[in-house]
């Protein structure tokens, strides 16, 4: 009996410890092309395949093309944020190179919780 009350604890420790970690606050700061970040700031080619750690990240094949949205800046300045047909996440920015921008100037903006948590089906997963 106490050896599955073990394993059910154990079982909780991990799935939080997993939420914790897929909320996680990636930067404080991010770059966009409008203070809404909204408009999309350049369109990238995926260099190579990428297969993100969470559901938060945009997985992808060498040779996509991927629209940005914004780039996370200060703290963490290697995370992009973008879309590929309905998927939307984060990449490393060394995964793609930019074929085309679109817009003149960068707006930088504070991140919102909102920014790192899961999209699923056009609804967010508060795990």
């Amino acid at each position: 009996m106490s050896r599955i009350l073990d394993q059910r604890i154990l079982l909780l420790v991990i799935s939080f410890s997993a939420s914790v970690q897929s909320t996680k606050v990636l930067s404080e700061w991010k770059k966009c092309g409008d203070p809404e970040c909204e408009k999309a700031m350049s369109r990238v080619q995926a260099t190579t395949d990428y297969l993100g750690p969470d559901c938060r990240y945009l997985n992808f094949k060498a040779g996509e093309e991927i629209m940005v949205y914004s780039k996370l800046s200060r703290k963490n300045e290697n995370l992009w944020t973008g879309s590929k047909g309905k998927d939307f996440g984060y990449f490393p920015r060394d995964a793609v190179k930019v074929e085309e921008v679109l817009i003149g100037e960068e707006v930088e903006v504070l991140t919102k919780e909102t920014d790192f948590l899961c999209l699923h089906e056009d609804k967010y997963v508060f795990e």
